[in-house]
C-alpha cells in the first residue's frame, strides 16, 4: 500500500526507511529535538494567542489574566517561555555538532540551517517584546535602535516602530510577525530536511559507513533522547519557571523609568557582549551581525574536523554569554573585548 501511494511512500522513505550510519552518537538527536520544541512552541503559542491582547494598555494585563484566571494558562505560559530557551539551546548544539563534524560542506543544508538560526533568533526577540514588561519594552527600544547605524537609519527605525517611539503600532506589528514566523521556520525546516535526506546524514568518521534503517534502531534512540530532555524541560517549567527570565519583566512597561541593567535573553548574550564591548556603535552592530552571518562562509573554509581549537571557541562562547549578562563595568568590558576578538580569531585559526 505504501509503495503505491506517492505521498505515503515519500514519508515512509524519509522517516521509516531512511538509511542512517550505524555509528552516529546522541549528538545527532538535537536536530530532531529542535523539531520537537518547534512543535511545542507552535501549539502552545497558538493557544496563548487566543487569550493575548496586542494593545499596549492591555498586553501586560492579558498575560496576567492568562497566568491567574485561565485554566492551565500558567502552564502554557511557562511551557512557551521556557520552550524558547530549549528550542534555541538545542539549535546551538545542533549547529556546534555540524561545525565539529564538517557538515557545512553540504552547502544547501548548511545555509538553510543558518537562515533558520537567524529567523529563530528574530522570532524569539519578537516574542520577548509581547509581555510588555519593562525589559520587553526597553529591549525592543535598544535593539531596534541599532538599525539607526544604516543609511537613512532614523527613517527605517521610525517606519519599524510605526511612530517616533516603541508604541502600540510596534507591539501589533511584532505580534503579527511573531505569529507568522514559526510557520515560515517550519516550511524552511522541511526544505532543510529535503536537502539533508538528498545528501544523507553524516557520521563521526566523515566517510561512508554501514547504514541501517532509521526505524527502529535510531527512532528508539531519538525517543529516549526526547524522554530525557522533556524530563529536564518540565522540571524547569514546574519547579524553576522564572529562572531564565528577568525580574524587571514583572513590572509593566513605562518609558519614564529605565532599568539599571538592560539585557536580552540568555541565548542572545554572546552577541550582546560583543556589541556592548565595542565603543563605536556602527562597528559594534557590524560585529554583532557578523557573529552570526560568519557561518554562511564556512562552506568555503578548509575547516578541520575535530579541531581542538573549536573546543576553546565553545568555551569562549560560554564566557561571552556570561559576560553579556554582567553589569556594565570596566573589567567586564575589557574581558568581553578580548573574548570578542577571540570569537572570530579562533574560528579563523580553525580554518587554517
Amino acid at each position: 500500500m505504501f509503495r503505491d501511494h506517492p505521498v505515503l511512500s515519500m514519508v515512509v522513505g524519509s522517516l521509516y526507511r531512511l538509511p542512517v550510519s550505524v555509528n552516529i552518537s546522541y549528538f545527532w538527536n538535537f536536530g530532531s529535538l529542535v523539531g520537537l520544541f518547534l512543535g511545542v512552541q507552535i501549539v502552545s503559542g497558538f493557544m496563548l494567542a487566543t487569550r493575548y491582547s496586542a494593545y499596549i494598555t492591555q498586553a501586560f494585563a492579558s498575560v496576567n489574566h492568562i497566568m491567574r484566571d485561565v485554566e492551565g494558562g500558567w502552564v502554557l505560559r511557562f511551557v512557551h517561555s521556557n520552550g524558547a530557551s530549549f528550542f534555541l539551546g538545542c539549535m546551538y548544539i545542533h549547529v556546534g555538532r555540524g561545525l565539529f563534524y564538517k557538515r557545512y560542506f553540504s552547502v544547501h543544508v548548511w545555509n538553510i540551517g543558518v537562515v533558520l538560526l537567524l529567523l529563530s533568533m528574530l522570532t524569539g526577540f519578537l516574542g520577548y517584546v509581547l509581555p510588555w514588561g519593562q525589559m520587553s519594552f526597553w529591549g525592543a527600544t535598544v535593539i531596534t535602535n541599532l538599525l539607526s547605524v544604516l543609511p537613512w537609519g532614523s527613517k527605517i527605525v521610525a517606519w519599524l516602530w510605526g511612530g517616533y517611539a516603541v508604541d502600540k503600532a510596534t507591539l501589533s506589528r511584532f505580534y503579527a510577525l511573531h505569529f507568522i514566523m514559526p510557520f515560515v521556520i517550519m516550511a524552511l525546516s522541511l526544505l532543510h530536511l529535503f536537502f539533508l535526506h538528498d545528501v544523507g546524514s553524516g557520521n563521526p568518521q566523515g566517510f561512508s559507513t554501514l547504514k541501517v534503517d532509521f526505524w527502529p534502531y535510531f527512532g528508539i534512540k531519538d525517543l529516549l533522547g526526547y524522554m530525557v530532555v522533556l524530563v529536564l524541560f518540565f522540571s524547569l517549567v514546574f519547579f524553576f519557571p522564572f529562572s531564565l527570565g528577568d525580574s524587571e519583566n514583572f513590572h509593566k512597561a513605562t518609558s519614564f523609568i529605565t532599568p539599571v541593567h538592560i539585557k536580552p535573553e540568555w541565548y542572545y548574550l554572546f552577541a550582546y557582549a560583543i556589541l556592548r564591548s565595542i565603543p563605536n556603535k556602527a562597528v559594534g552592530v557590524l560585529a554583532l551581525v557578523f557573529s552570526i552571518c560568519v557561518f554562511f562562509f564556512f562552506p568555503w573554509f578548509r575547516f578541520r574536523s575535530g579541531n581542538r581549537l573549536l573546543w576553546w571557541w565553545c568555551f569562549n562562547f560560554i564566557l561571552l554569554t556570561w559576560l553579556g549578562g554582567c553589569p556594565v563595568k570596566v573589567i567586564y568590558t575589557m574581558v568581553a573585548q578580548i573574548a570578542g576578538v577571540l570569537y572570530f580569531f579562533l574560528l579563523f585559526l580553525c580554518c587554517c
